[in-house]
């Protein structure tokens, strides 16, 4: 489908990405932003001030600010959720009602819409694939982790999102597919995120914190391209009912190794500080994205080195750093 003349449904649209998506629909579509604003990267755009954007304020556990919100959706991408380790971890609880009890929301108010839906599109996460995820396929058995172990409670809520959406699906053909996406970063970022704190801290001089040796191993994606695979999926037909990898499997390297890079990206002089690393962590995530490249014709065309230039400077011209 062309997107063009859509209502369209953020959730979580105030976001790092939703806002990045909004900014390529909104000349020529009616997006909604339902959004709680923790993480506010939409105060540092247009969208709103921008004719074409309804931004409404609302939490995904109420299910009827939702379903007011989705009426007459065309397309309707849930990315709203509990994320991030030290979040997960502080509120397990908020975490599992939130990214549970939430999703369910969206998703039913999305079927309360079929007659007007063309495309609902779940975000997951690559957590789903476990500790070791290395050239993983969408196919690939996923992995919760330890029961009791507060820092898996988010990979197995956003798994249970998989789930909903695809049984919406199969029993009543909701349009329903899942991204997942792989370690995204770029301009605009807010909240947590290991390339949120280097940078920042980098470019006021300031120690960057390192969990455990820095070994973990990441495959980092630049917003551009997952924005780029986002609307692949709301396009092609082949996506619906499918989920999709998305990452760079060329841009890898250790955490170690990403905070070095973006010291001299910086060109500072902050130290590389380790702290004990307090919870079980993901000590490989790298995705095999061949189906993407298949079926949605696919391929992610930012490299690290770019990515982090571009990155930094966004947050060199935000804290008026001099060059």
């Amino acid at each position: 489908m062309a997107l063009t003349g859509k209502r369209i449904l953020l959730t979580g649209g105030a976001g790092f990405i939703g806002t990045t998506i909004a900014a390529r629909l909104v000349e020529d579509n009616e997006i909604v932003l339902f959004d709680n604003l923790t993480n506010n990267a939409m105060q540092a755009t247009e969208l709103a001030q921008h004719p074409n954007v309804t931004f409404v304020q609302g939490d995904i556990l109420d299910a009827e600010a939702v379903r007011v919100a989705s009426r007459g959706a065309n397309v309707i991408v849930h990315m709203a959720a509990i994320a991030g380790v030290d979040s997960v971890l502080r509120s397990p609880v908020r975490t599992m009602r939130v990214n549970l009890l939430g999703t369910a929301n969206v998703v039913e108010a999305a079927n309360e819409n079929l007659a007007t839906l063309e495309r609902f599109l779940d975000f997951s996460t690559s957590e789903v694939f476990g500790r070791h995820a290395y050239k993983v396929e969408e196919t690939h058995e996923t992995s919760g982790g330890s029961v009791g172990e507060a820092r898996w409670t988010y990979a197995v809520s956003k798994l249970a999102g998989e789930y909903l959406s695809h049984a919406y699906f199969d029993e009543f053909k909701l349009p329903a597919a899942v991204i997942r996406p792989f370690n995204i970063y770029g301009p605009n970022q807010v909240g947590a995120g290991a390339i949120h704190h280097f940078a920042v801290r980098a470019l006021r001089g300031e120690d960057l914190i390192i969990h455990g040796d820095g070994s973990q191993i990441r495959a980092w994606c630049f917003i551009d391209d997952i924005v780029s695979a986002v609307l692949l999926i709301l396009e092609r037909p082949e996506a619906v009912g499918q989920a999709f990898n998305v990452g760079n499997p060329r841009s890898v390297c250790t955490t170690y190794d990403l905070a070095k890079r973006i010291v001299r990206a910086a060109g500072s002089d902050s130290r590389l500080v380790h702290r004990p690393l307090h919870y079980s962590d993901v000590e490989i995530r790298i995705p095999e994205i061949a189906k993407s490249r298949e079926l949605l014709g696919w391929e992610p065309l930012v490299d690290l080195v770019d990515g982090l230039e571009r990155t930094v400077s966004w947050y060199r011209e935000q804290l008026a750093v001099p060059a």
